[in-house]
């Protein structure tokens, strides 16, 4: 009976270490499968010109690196324990062989089996963090923006561009009316006290010779300024038009770079809708 139980303790501690290499190749196969995603999500940031993210995604590669690097200490770890119990395994055979005292190789069996359980639920503790921490790395790269996003994002700054342009546009419109309508009332005012003062002043101008000199001299003043006040008008009006040919040129050359755009955004969806199909038939 107790080499009986010795022999189902051995069984137990071979399954145990058919369980180790199972988590192991298992835990394998997750890494190649994130490692490949990785790699995708790499191409996928440089294609989309995505600069923003890629400080993240370094980083991100470190700490896969890192895991990596700590799955190889666990690899390692993991070879000299199952060393290890292969080598008990082949003492408690030889002992069962020669007939060793069956207390003294129960005694010990125990202590193997114990001490095995140990280092399997270590093992498990340890590639559950490893896990967790593939998964926290896995989703951190899923919260990249898609291609998709990346185009809606862009279409949508474009429309809010062209609307604050053309708010800003209809401001600077209005003040130039206020501003317009502002100078032609302070001319009218002006204008119309002139009048007034002519008309209070020119029956007692014109009664004497004096007076009539005076009257002719300040009509040819007013005249002076007038001309002087035209003159500065027509300065600005050339300056304006200026600033209005100059805008025009701008206009045109900014409608020209924009269906420039228009046709290399086009081409460039084209051309990312054709990777798009050509990745689904490679895949299919």
């Amino acid at each position: 009976m107790q080499e009986s139980s010795s022999e189902q303790e051995i069984n137990s501690i071979r399954a145990s270490i058919a369980m180790l290499n199972s988590n192991l190749d298992h835990q394998n196969q997750r890494k190649n499968g994130v490692l490949n995603e990785l790699l995708n999500l790499q191409v996928k940031v440089r294609k989309e010109g995505a600069e923003s993210k890629v400080q993240k995604f370094v980083s991100l590669l470190e700490n896969l690196k890192l895991l990596e690097r700590q799955e190889s200490e666990i690899r390692f770890d993991f070879d000299t324990k199952r060393s290890s119990l292969e080598a008990e395994v082949s003492d408690l055979e030889e002992k069962l062989a020669t007939g060793s005292d069956s207390n003294m190789l129960s005694r010990g069996l125990e202590d193997s089996l114990n001490d095995s359980l140990q280092k399997l639920n270590s093992a498990k503790r340890e590639l559950a963090a490893r896990l967790g921490a593939i998964v926290s790395v896995k989703r951190q790269l899923d919260g990249a923006p898609s291609q998709s996003e990346l185009i809606q994002y862009e279409r949508r700054l474009s429309e809010l561009n062209a609307h604050i342009q053309e708010k800003l546009q209809q401001t600077r419109k209005f003040y130039a009316t206020y501003n317009a309508l502002l100078e032609i009332k302070e001319l009218m005012l002006k204008e119309t006290s002139l009048l007034n003062s002519i008309s209070s002043q020119f029956q007692d101008a014109i009664a004497s010779p004096t007076g009539r000199l005076k009257l002719l001299e300040s009509m040819e003043g007013i005249v002076k300024g007038s001309q002087q006040k035209l003159e500065k008008v027509q300065l600005g009006l050339q300056e304006e038009q200026k600033v209005c040919d100059a805008l025009k040129e701008k206009y045109t050359a900014a409608v020209a770079e924009q269906r420039r755009c228009y046709s290399l955004l086009k081409a460039f969806q084209e051309e990312c809708a054709k990777n798009e199909r050509l990745r689904s038939q490679t895949s299919a």
